[in-house]
């Protein structure tokens, strides 16, 4: 009954955790039965990205550049940080509470219109929600992010006229199989027959190259149909759009953002018959993109950088990026991750630039105990009166804000739950 349903957004997201037994189920059969039930998916122009790392920061130097250049853009993203609400976007417009829960009552009776109703996960209603919402808001250009994979996720029920996949390595196995090989077909299944696809990765797997061949999707690859360079703190981009000298670095921190910026630039040059763009909007774009948690530096003293990295790959790019900073006595880390992730490889990319470190118990069965982070810093190498083991994230927070000394630098990563604590610790 509609008078049973919840009636505030937390409450919808508490009862949409009860909605299947699991918190992923791979396959699309679900989510586009209940689809199938729904008003049509919006007409526009359709960018899906899906990628290993990179995805989320693609999606946002695209929608930027596209606002730039004076399009409506419904943007899609996930995981959130602080408010659910962050997730949908038209216009650089998060969706309102009254909003989501007007999509979630539609979703829910297209759900139960099935006898039994369909099971569908959080992530799957959530992405019907955003489509059902963005059908009304009937925008120029739809960016999606996939949430996990490619060929299986959620948003792979719409047709992308441009798909990208960012980067291409280890992360997810259980789900998306043991080798880049696998993961590397699984993130293809985005690409669709005759319609231009792009892949950020210098390297791709030759399962991701191979699939777009069998079924007929022109692929645009990194280093070979497009690339960039970069010296005297300018940058410069070449492949699909033609070539753009003089271009600043993106407002988003680290130098393998200008990949991102470039994978961007090359879905946008393939769409430039639908999409065209002035040169400033590609300039401004790069100026005003802005996302949090990637690498990011907060105000004031001591620094503090949080980044979401989670896996060894954004790892490594996370302490390339630290090794380019000033000079900092000290780097003290709260560092808090998930348990079903590779916390050595993490711990072995990062642990050249930290000198103490403050393990955080996360929340939620998939977190990770500060004694488990504990025993895997110490089996690293750590020594033992380099560690502290602190409750929470919010808890180690205090502990290194305690120890830091003005000049000494405060890095916060390993999860977005480790960076959603932080921020919420910080604005508190």
């Amino acid at each position: 009954m509609a008078e049973n349903r919840p009636q505030t957004l937390a409450a919808w997201l508490a009862y949409l955790e009860t909605l299947h037994p699991r918190v992923i189920a791979m396959g699309l059969d679900r989510v586009r039965a209940v689809a199938s039930r729904l008003a049509p998916p919006p007409r526009c122009t359709v960018i899906t990205v899906a990628g290993t790392n990179g995805k989320g920061s693609t999606c946002a130097l695209l929608d930027a550049v596209l606002r730039c250049g004076g399009y409506r853009v419904a943007l899609y993203t996930s995981p959130h940080l602080l408010r659910y609400n962050e997730r949908v976007r038209v216009d650089g417009r998060e969706a309102s509470d009254e909003e989501l829960i007007a999509a979630f009552n539609a979703v829910e009776d297209a759900r139960v219109a099935a006898r039994p109703p369909t099971a569908l996960t959080y992530f799957e209603f959530g992405s019907l929600a955003a489509l059902w919402l963005f059908a009304r808001a009937q925008p120029d250009v739809l960016i999606l992010e996939v949430g996990l994979g490619g060929r299986l996720d959620a948003v792979n029920i719409i047709d992308a006229d441009v798909a990208v996949v960012t980067t291409v390595d280890l992360d997810h196995m259980e789900y998306l199989g043991p080798t880049r090989e696998d993961i590397g077909r699984e993130k293809a299944g985005v690409f669709r027959a005759g319609r231009p696809a792009v892949c950020g990765d210098a390297s791709p797997p030759a399962s991701l190259v191979d699939y777009a061949r069998e079924i007929g999707a022109p692929l645009t690859l990194m280093g070979r149909d497009f690339g960039f360079s970069s010296a005297d703190h300018q940058w410069q981009y070449w492949g699909p759009g033609g070539r753009r000298f003089g271009l600043a670095a993106p407002a988003l921190r680290g130098r393998y953002q200008l990949a991102n910026a470039a994978t961007a630039f090359a879905a946008l040059g393939l769409l430039a018959a639908a999409l065209p763009l002035p040169a400033s909007a590609l300039r401004d774009g790069l100026a005003q993109v802005v996302l949090a948690g990637r690498f990011q530096v907060l105000p004031g003293r001591p620094t503090m950088v949080l980044d979401v990295a989670h896996n060894p790959h954004a790892a490594r790019a996370l302490a390339g990026t630290l090794g380019t900073m000033g000079f900092h006595p000290r780097t003290l880390a709260v560092f808090g991750m998930l348990a079903d992730k590779d916390i050595a490889g993490v711990i072995k990319a990062v642990a050249p630039h930290v000198d103490r470190w403050y393990a955080a118990t996360l929340p939620g069965p998939r977190g990770a105990s500060a004694l488990m982070l504990c025993a895997h810093l110490t089996a690293s190498g750590v020594a033992a009166e380099a560690i502290h083991r602190c409750d929470d994230v919010g808890h180690a927070l205090a502990a290194v804000r305690n120890d830091a000394g003005e000049a000494d630098r405060i890095l916060v990563f390993g999860s977005f739950l480790t960076v959603a604590a932080a921020l919420a610790a910080v604005r508190a």
